[in-house]
């Protein structure tokens, strides 16, 4: 079954799913037909069950609404704004010390602004 929002990355991952394959599998049907209601709902907050993992799936998931609204000229949608989707300390997607630097450069930008680094393709789909 193909993921068709934001909001059911959030329900399969409480659910025990693997994140990353719920926003892979997000992104495959998202780039096919970009819709702005696959972003439009709020996912359900991570952090309160799944603690400092959960906050950065939060933020994660606003800035992958944000990019993906940025890029496709669709509505941002407001929850993307919540403070709650934010991080207050930095997180890195490598943890190789050596690869922050490249990481704070290459970050778009609706990743930048909730302290999440991550490299330039990071939403991409090869």
């Amino acid at each position: 079954m193909r993921t068709a929002t934001l909001a059911e990355i959030a329900a399969r991952s409480a659910a025990g799913e693997s994140f990353d394959y719920a926003l892979a599998d997000f992104l495959d049907g998202f780039y096919r037909k970009p819709a702005a209601v696959a972003l439009a709902e709020e996912p359900a907050l991570l952090a309160p069950d799944l603690g400092d993992p959960g906050r950065v799936r939060d933020a994660y998931l606003a800035a992958v609404a944000e990019e993906l609204s940025r890029r496709f000229s669709l509505p941002l949608p407001a929850w993307t704004l919540r403070a709650d989707r934010s991080l207050r300390r930095p997180w890195f997607a490598l943890e190789l010390a050596s690869m922050r630097a490249a990481l704070i450069l290459e970050s778009p930008p609706g990743f930048r602004s909730r302290n999440l680094f991550v490299s330039e393709d990071a939403l991409s789909r090869a």
